[in-house]
């Protein structure tokens, strides 16, 4: 199948599992996606269509077809890259699809299980993320680090990356905050120090304690004195 007759069967699809009042809802968070170019699939359905279509020839093909023009035809995308079971060819397929990320619905969605099994040399790529320019491949990787590095694989220099970004991207910064918010749930003791010293910029140090005082997996005394650390300047 060439690739004009992938792209039609793909879209033909899409279209078939069209919900328009899921659109209108859907449009509305993402600020960065004209709503013209959302077709409505809810992702329960993406997912399942994703499964069935990774197991055909047309898949690889896909792949090869960027930039995509539908919201859907990009997590759709995403989605089959993070079935990639082979670890050097996930991350060129990552590389060579973050640059046509445009939202952070797409960006957060990608999760990639064989990751799991490569930490160590996942973390180099990781810091390249971090020192991208780019909004989606910044957020990317530090959603690497919170996904992956604070559980068993934790070490302290890892919060010190995320920390270490600045941007005036929204989009980055409320994943740095979502990254201090779950590093307090899980590392509580090695994470505070950076909440206590101010070393994240004001709207993100607020952010994080915000996020953390509304999650369940940090403790009400916990969150009393989180409420204590507040910034006003």
């Amino acid at each position: 199948m060439d690739r004009d007759h992938v792209e039609q069967y793909v879209r033909t699809r899409l279209f078939e599992l069209q919900d328009v009042k899921y659109r209108e809802f859907h449009s509305k968070l993402m600020p960065t996606v004209d709503p013209e170019l959302v077709i409505g699939v809810r992702t329960p359905q993406l997912r399942k269509f994703a499964r069935k279509f990774s197991k055909t020839p047309e898949a690889a093909e896909f792949l090869q077809m960027l930039p995509h023009r539908y919201y859907e035809e990009n997590n759709l995308h995403g989605f089959l890259v993070e079935a990639i079971k082979d670890y050097e060819e996930c991350i060129a397929a990552v590389n060579a699809f973050l640059p046509y990320v445009d939202n952070w619905a797409t960006c957060d969605l990608m999760r990639p299980k064989v990751f799991g099994k490569h930490l160590p040399e996942l973390l180099s790529q990781i810091q390249s993320w971090l020192e991208s320019k780019e909004t989606y491949t910044i957020r990317f990787g530090i959603e690497m680090l919170m996904t992956f590095y604070l559980d068993e694989a934790f070490d302290a220099a890892y919060p010190k990356l995320v920390a270490g970004v600045r941007s005036e991207e929204y989009y980055v910064n409320m994943m740095i905050a979502w990254y201090f918010a779950t590093a307090l749930a899980k590392q509580y003791e090695a994470v505070i120090p950076y909440i206590e010293q101010g070393r994240l910029a004001r709207w993100t140090h607020n952010k994080t304690i915000q996020k953390a005082i509304e999650s369940y997996r940090i403790t009400e005394e916990q969150k009393r004195y989180l409420r204590t650390l507040r910034r006003e300047k």
